[in-house]
């Protein structure tokens, strides 16, 4: 144990008098080394990344950890017009992986650009990405109206809204990573449901409101015209019937009221009193 302690100390104490250090990416990351010498050797980058590991290098080396998983890139955007000239608001998602992280280290940089005081990005998102990709959402935005952007509506292509305008996001993005020759591999970009501002947001559902309301007027006045050609048929049918029988009117309705008693009184819902002009029926009018 003491003779592990020993070569463990000598090992720390070497590496502190050479100047050396360590590369150490986490999973899902690799270091580019840049190699610095002060004397000897030559420099230059290392063509072969550092996996996911420990490597030693001289002092002088450089060292840019790259994540080579996929990374997200979100924008927030704010007052971007529609086609009929609303201002919406709405977030937008790229999702993105690296393919070779040794030449997006030495051709485009990999070290983080401040953009303010809670966020940073890569400089070879910040610098050959960003407006690119703003500049791509506000062309594919102009061509659809508030209405569209916020119902995200389904066309007969049927693709919605929302996802004819992610593909034609994407289209025009990897166009622009193969133009300028970005070593990253585009997997998705996805825009979020478009927000109109608060008094169009109230005036939408006003006039939703007006709209149910009419409608439920006009379902009202259509169930009273029903119900009234339904009665005016049921008059022309019992006026029919009166005449076939050859009854006059008084004798009609005498007839009408002996069958609704006699529908009432089968249920049980009347009693009859008997006086000396005959039996009289007395309903029971609380009884259900």
């Amino acid at each position: 144990m003491k003779r592990l302690t020993s070569v463990a100390m000598l090992l720390v104490v070497a590496a502190l008098l050479t100047g050396c250090h360590a590369a150490t990416p986490d999973p899902g990351q690799v270091a580019v080394a840049v190699k610095k010498p002060w004397f000897f050797g030559d420099g230059g980058v290392r063509q072969q990344p550092v996996q996911t590991g420990r490597e030693w290098f001289a002092w002088s080396t450089q060292l840019w950890y790259v994540d080579v998983k996929p990374i997200q890139f979100t924008m927030v955007i704010d007052d971007m017009f529609s086609k009929d000239n609303v201002p919406l608001d709405f977030n937008a998602a790229m999702r993105i992986r690296v393919t070779d992280p040794v030449r997006l280290a030495t051709e485009f940089g990999v070290q983080d650009v401040q953009w303010n005081e809670k966020y940073s990005a890569p400089a070879w998102y910040s610098n050959n990405v960003f407006k690119p990709w703003e500049r791509a959402v506000r062309r594919a935005v102009k061509n659809y109206g508030m209405s569209e952007m916020v119902s995200d509506t389904t066309e007969g292509s049927g693709k919605s809204t929302i996802e004819q305008i992610d593909e034609q996001i994407e289209v025009e993005m990897r166009g622009e990573f193969a133009r300028i020759k970005l070593p990253v591999e585009l997997i998705d970009i996805t825009i979020g449901r478009a927000n109109p501002p608060n008094e169009i947001k109230e005036q939408r559902v006003e006039t939703a409101r007006q709209e149910q309301l009419q409608k439920t007027e006009v379902q009202r006045l259509a169930a009273e015209l029903k119900r009234e050609a339904a009665e005016r048929q049921r008059a022309v049918s019992d006026n029919a019937y009166r005449k076939e029988m050859g009854l006059g009117t008084e004798q009609f309705v005498s007839l009408e009221a002996i069958k609704m008693q006699k529908e009432v009184c089968l249920k049980g819902g009347c009693t009859f009193v008997a006086g000396g002009s005959g039996a009289t029926p007395v309903f029971d009018v609380s009884k259900k």
